[in-house]
């Protein structure tokens, strides 16, 4: 892949390891020109090599470079294009936390090596530009290619890798990654570790510690005929019972309470208060009628009281 800029001068090397600063080299450093040269070479390798898989979006480009922790190997080709040099292609790696199914089906949680994107120029490949590019990339990373997981890899990737590293045998997983047999049987337990299953649900309690203290003072409670009429125990007592079976708090009706008994409050702004009135003065009336029977004789006459 050609450029109009010198290849040659923005990346001295003949493989360029790239980080999210996307600074090749020191003479770049502090030169916002080359670092455009920089981001312009790789958004057009994104673009090609996402045409190539038939991609509907790059998967690389400058912009995710530099917010992702990932590093991007560059090859070129020094000699060609009048000295000026040309791209042959790149390789894009980078830790991934994935959740993976081993040989015997069960969940394990990894965070290998990655390669994510991996492109040569068309009409440069088959010159062993990808096996150059890929056997730099494991000597620096000091990994085998067993090692890895492969994300959403083509059928190029793969007969790549079944070709050159003998990497056929690989693991149904329900996710876009691919990993091989000795992805498990290689790797230390140490750097594999298994999902916890899911906790059983504790034991449904059904009422709270407050709930089941009330409850326990109204039923050592006296019954209502035995309880004052203006006793608060009472009157708590009966509010907390009717919070309950409604569902409300019964830190809200004790504080209902107590703000209702205190002094100086006003019993006729409580919607209660009428209610209870009412009740207490029928059955004041009821006793007295109970009287007046009791002082009349069978034949409807009153009796008299002797000293």
């Amino acid at each position: 892949m050609e450029f109009s800029f010198d290849i040659n001068y923005l990346f001295s090397e003949r493989v360029t390891v790239l980080d999210q600063t996307l600074v090749p080299c020191r003479k770049s450093a502090g030169r916002p020109d080359l670092q455009a040269h920089v981001a312009k070479v790789i958004d057009e390798l994104g673009i090609a090599s996402a045409k190539a898989q038939q991609l509907t979006a790059p998967v690389t480009s400058a912009s995710k470079m530099q917010a992702q922790r990932h590093q991007l190997y560059l090859l070129k080709d020094c000699k060609s294009n009048g000295g000026s040099g040309v791209v042959v292609g790149f390789l894009k790696v980078g830790y991934k936390k994935l959740f993976l199914l081993d040989l015997q089906g069960v969940h394990i949680e990894a965070e290998p090596l990655s390669v994510l994107d991996f492109y040569i120029v068309e009409n440069l490949q088959r010159h062993g530009y990808g096996l150059e590019l890929f056997d730099f990339m494991l000597k620096h990373k000091n990994l085998e290619p067993v090692m890895m997981a492969y994300d959403r890899p083509s059928p190029k990737l793969l007969s790549f890798l079944a070709k050159h590293y003998c990497l056929t045998q690989s693991v149904p997983q329900v996710n876009n990654f691919v990993v091989f047999e000795g992805f498990f049987l290689n790797r230390a337990v140490a750097q594999l570790r298994k999902v916890p299953s899911k906790k059983p649900d504790g034991e449904i309690k059904p009422y709270s510690l407050m709930e089941r203290e009330v409850v326990r003072q109204e039923e050592r409670a006296l019954p209502w005929p035995f309880v004052p009429p203006h006793s608060p125990q009472r009157l708590i007592s009966s509010q907390c019972s009717h919070s309950l079976s409604v569902g409300s708090s019964p830190n809200r009706v004790l504080s209902r309470a107590a703000s209702a008994s205190a002094p100086g409050s006003n019993r006729d702004q409580n919607p209660q208060f009428p209610v209870i009135e009412r009740c207490r003065a029928r059955r004041t009336n009821q006793q007295g009628l109970v009287v007046r029977c009791s002082l009349q004789s069978p034949h409807g006459q009153q009796r008299g009281w002797t000293a």
